[in-house]
């Protein structure tokens, strides 16, 4: 069977592979409308020792590709991240968007597994944790898109999976979701307190270790990087920016001339990240209450799409995983509250499907969804432990 399998495997990986290369011409042509086409120009321009946060230098080598669009597509994530994409810069656009696409769908099945295993009971998952993986709206938007999100998502289950055995490994992958600060905010403090107060210094180390390497690599490559990445900020003045944020939909319609009003959220969840820590502290796991940090998070920070809403998958699994051992006593006032929460993504997907731009900002309420949906989850964990 193993190796009926195995046989099975290579066939779809040599005819995808055909696919690809047969297709090329066909494909290529809309390579430029990804976010690969950002990852792998700032790789391009590191490897030949150039700014990769120049916008000229980015269009001009976007332009060279096909690249319509009159502003570049420019990486806007910190130095320390740019490790993350390099290698694709070794490659030609096309085949940089492979290699990432394949990255991407790797790091969802391993996310997936991860989740399984610190929230599952049995080898293989049900049905449903297969379906609310697949058709959790923000899992098609990042690969459509080719962002970095699901990179992000393996990054945090990592951490969730080996803090409590392995602290150096655990600390070391903090830099992963570290390349997007903003989207765990509330995450860092309660993990700076949970260190010092079970002096978890060994974690801390690996962090230290991996973010002094990933710095390093960029400055090897451009001494002036961190000064080239404040530039980029500056001339791209996002605080004039809409951000499709529920932050930034509150601040268009009440302060829309007050940028710090975007952050009003924020310090809303850091009040409710450190009670949460409070009333948990003594019996803290990051894999069991991590995913709440990381639910509120992503509906209070200042600045997110849509598809950086992929990291909240364990926290859709766990919920889902609540509900689906309720499933006897579900009532069916129940039946249809979880009825209701598979329309609402089912509309997010059909507006993915009719490619309605994330900037129009129709996409906001979908942090709303995820983060209702997991309190009202909640409630059958609640139950099943009583």
């Amino acid at each position: 069977m193993k190796t009926l399998k195995g046989v099975a495997g290579l066939v779809l990986v040599a005819s995808l592979a055909g696919f690809l290369a047969l297709r090329q011409q066909q494909i290529r042509a809309s390579v430029t409308d990804r976010d690969s086409i950002a990852y792998w120009a700032a790789a391009t321009l590191l490897l030949h020792h150039q700014d990769p946060y120049s916008a000229p230098s980015v269009l001009a080598l976007q332009r060279s590709q096909g690249y319509e669009a009159d502003k570049p597509l420019v990486l806007r994530t910190p130095p320390w991240s740019l490790w993350m994409v390099l290698p694709l810069g070794l490659l030609n656009p096309y085949w940089a968007w492979v290699v990432w696409l394949a990255v991407l769908l790797a790091s969802l099945l391993l996310s997936m597994r991860i989740s399984w295993r610190m929230y599952g009971d049995g080898i293989r998952p049900p049905a449903i944790i297969l379906v609310a993986s697949y058709l959790f709206a923000p899992v098609p938007a990042c690969l459509v898109a080719g962002q970095l999100g699901m990179v992000l998502l393996l990054g945090i289950v990592l951490f969730f999976v080996t803090e409590g055995r392995h602290p150096l490994l655990a600390g070391a992958v903090l830099l992963i979701p570290f390349a997007k600060p903003h989207l765990f905010s509330l995450l860092w403090p309660i993990l700076a307190v949970w260190i010092a107060t079970r002096k978890k210094w060994s974690l801390a180390g690996g962090f230290a270790l991996s973010f002094s390497s990933a710095v390093a690599i960029a400055w090897a490559l451009d001494p002036a990087v961190f000064w080239h990445y404040r530039e980029m900020l500056r001339q791209a003045s996002i605080q004039y920016e809409f951000i499709p944020a529920l932050s930034g939909v509150l601040r268009l319609i009440f302060f829309r001339r007050f940028f710090w009003a975007q952050f009003l959220p924020m310090a809303a969840g850091l009040l409710w990240s450190g009670w949460y820590y409070w009333k948990n502290r003594r019996i803290w796991s990051w894999g069991a209450h991590g995913p709440a940090l990381l639910i509120v998070s992503v509906l209070t920070t200042p600045y997110a799409w849509m598809t950086d809403e992929v990291i909240l998958l364990p926290a859709i699994l766990q919920g889902t995983l609540w509900v689906y051992r309720a499933k006897p006593n579900l009532t069916l006032r129940s039946q249809l509250a979880i009825f209701a929460f598979g329309c609402m993504d089912g509309l997010l997907l059909l507006l993915l499907r009719a490619k309605i731009p994330f900037s129009t900002g129709i996409y906001f309420w979908s942090s709303l969804v995820w983060a209702s949906w997991y309190w009202y989850a909640e409630r059958f964990r609640s139950s099943l432990a009583t």
